[in-house]
C-alpha cells in the first residue's frame, strides 16, 4: 500500500486507541467506521439493528450499564441518526462493495476494548505519544483497534483494485463477551458469503510472520449461577439458616473434580463470586461466574452439563435454591484447509512477510466460529488468520501495544487475498 494509506492505518488505530469501549456499548466506535466507509464510498451500510439479529445476541448489559456510554458518544459529537440505530446496545456495522459479477468474499473484525486500566508510565508508547486510552478502565489490550483499521485498509485497496464480486466486512462488535459472533451470524449478512476471512494480531507471533489458518479454538460457554438461602444470625442460631456461601464453595470445590474427558481435553473455572452481607450472618445469596472450555463443541457441552450437574448437587446439600444462567457461548470450528492453502500462498507475495506457518492449534477461544460456522454450513469457506506483531507485552495486560507495521501486512493480505479469490469460483 502506498505510504499516505499506511501513515493513514497508523492514524485510524491511534483513533481507536484512544477511545475504546466494552461489548454492545461501542457506540463511538460504531460511528467512526461509519464516517470511513461513508468516505472510501462503498455501496451499502448496516447500522445497528440492520447488522444484527437482536434476539440473537449475548451477554447484553443492563440498560443502566448501556447508557452512560451511549450519553457519553452523544456528548462526543457523534450523530444522533447512528446513535439512534444502535441506542439500546445494538453496535455493528456491515459494509457492502459490489463489484459485478463474482464471489462474495467477506472479513470478520471485531469492535470492542476491555475492562482494564491501561499503563500510564512514560515508557508505554500510547502514554509517550498522545494516543493511551482517555477512558479510564478501558483500554484495547487486544488488538481490536488494529484489526479495524486493517479492515478499512482492506476496503480502501479493493474499491481502488480490479476485485470482481462482492467485498464484505463485518465490524462484529462485543468480542471480548462473547456476545456479538452468534448475532452477527444470523442476521442474514453471510448467506450469500462463499469466502470468509478473520483474523488477530499478535498473539505470541512476531512481526512478519502469519499463519494462514488456526485450528482447534477451544469452544467456550460462560455462565453466571445464583445460590439462594436463608439467613440467620451466625452466632445465635446459625441452625435455622441454609447457607448460600457453603453451598457455592461446595460447588467451586467439586467443579474442578469433573472428571476430564477421554475424547480430548476439557476447561473449567470459576473466576467470580460476590454474595452475602456481613460476617455474623449466614449468606442468604451468592452468585459465582464461571466458564468451561472444550476441544470440541460436544466436549464443552459434556463439561457444562457436569458443571450444572454439580451446581444442583451443592444446593440440595446445603438446602438453598441454585439458578444457572448461560451467558453466552461459542462452537470449535476449524479454518478450511483449502482456503488457509491459498492464504497462505497469498502472504508470501506481501511486502514485510518472512514466514508463513500454514497453521497451529489456537488454544483459546473466539465467538468469530458462529461467522465461520455459518458460511461454511452453506457451503463456503473460512480461514481465521493470525498476522504477527512484536507487542512488548502479552495481550490483556496494561501494556499491550503493537508494532504498527503490522497494520499494513494485514490489510494487503486481506486485500490481496480477496482479489486472489475473485479470480476464482466458489
Amino acid at each position: 500500500m502506498s505510504h499516505d494509506v499506511q501513515a493513514r492505518l497508523s492514524d485510524l488505530r491511534r483513533a481507536f486507541h484512544r477511545h475504546p469501549e466494552p461489548g454492545w456499548r461501542e457506540f463511538r466506535t460504531t460511528a467512526r467506521v461509519v464516517e470511513e466507509l461513508e468516505r472510501i464510498g462503498v455501496d451499502e451500510i448496516a447500522v445497528g439493528r440492520e447488522a444484527l439479529a437482536t434476539d440473537d445476541r449475548m451477554a447484553v448489559p443492563d440498560e443502566a450499564d448501556i447508557e452512560p456510554w451511549l450519553d457519553r458518544a452523544r456528548r462526543a459529537g457523534v450523530r444522533e441518526d447512528i446513535l439512534d440505530r444502535t441506542a439500546g446496545g445494538h453496535t455493528g456495522v456491515v459494509a457492502t462493495l459490489s463489484r459485478g459479477e463474482g464471489p462474495c468474499v467477506a472479513v470478520r473484525v471485531d469492535l470492542d476494548g476491555i475492562s482494564m486500566h491501561e499503563s500510564d508510565a512514560a515508557t508505554h508508547r500510547p502514554t509517550a505519544e498522545g494516543f493511551r486510552s482517555e477512558h479510564e478502565g478501558y483500554m484495547h489490550a487486544c488488538g481490536h483497534d488494529a484489526h479495524i483499521a486493517m479492515a478499512l485498509g482492506a476496503l480502501e485497496a479493493i474499491e481502488a483494485s480490479a476485485f470482481e464480486g462482492t467485498f464484505k466486512v463485518l465490524f462484529q462488535p462485543a468480542e471480548e463477551i462473547s456476545g456479538g459472533g452468534k448475532a452477527m451470524a444470523e442476521s442474514g449478512h453471510l448467506d450469500d458469503v462463499d469466502y470468509l476471512l478473520a483474523l488477530h494480531i499478535g498473539l505470541d507471533h512476531p512481526t512478519g510472520e502469519v499463519v494462514a489458518g488456526i485450528e482447534k479454538p477451544l469452544a467456550m460457554a460462560h455462565l453466571t449461577a445464583t445460590f439462594e438461602g436463608a439467613s440467620a444470625h451466625a452466632g445465635k442460631a446459625p441452625n435455622e439458616g441454609a447457607n448460600a456461601m457453603q453451598a457455592a464453595s461446595a460447588a467451586i470445590q467439586n467443579a474442578y473434580a469433573i472428571p476430564r474427558h477421554r475424547d480430548g481435553s476439557t476447561r473449567v473455572n470459576v473466576g467470580r463470586i460476590e454474595g452475602g452481607s456481613a460476617s455474623n450472618v449466614i449468606a442468604e445469596e451468592v452468585t459465582l461466574e464461571a466458564e468451561v472450555r472444550g476441544e470440541t463443541t460436544a466436549l464443552m457441552e459434556y463439561t457444562r452439563t457436569e458443571l450444572e450437574r454439580v451446581l444442583y448437587a451443592a444446593a440440595e446439600m446445603h438446602d438453598c435454591d441454585v439458578t444457572p444462567r448461560m451467558i453466552s457461548e461459542s462452537p470449535r470450528v476449524d479454518s478450511h484447509p483449502a482456503l488457509r492453502d491459498l492464504v497462505g500462498n497469498v502472504a508470501w507475495e506481501v511486502a514485510g512477510v518472512d514466514r508463513v506457518i500454514p497453521t497451529e492449534e489456537f488454544g483459546v477461544s473466539e465467538d468469530g466460529t458462529y461467522l465461520m460456522q455459518r458460511v461454511q454450513d452453506n457451503g463456503g469457506l473460512a480461514s481465521y488468520i493470525l498476522v504477527g506483531t512484536d507487542h512488548p507485552t502479552s495481550h490483556h495486560t496494561p501494556t499491550f501495544d503493537i508494532d504498527e507495521a503490522s497494520l499494513d501486512i494485514g490489510a494487503t493480505l486481506l486485500a490481496e487475498t480477496a482479489v486472489e479469490l475473485s479470480r476464482r469460483r466458489p
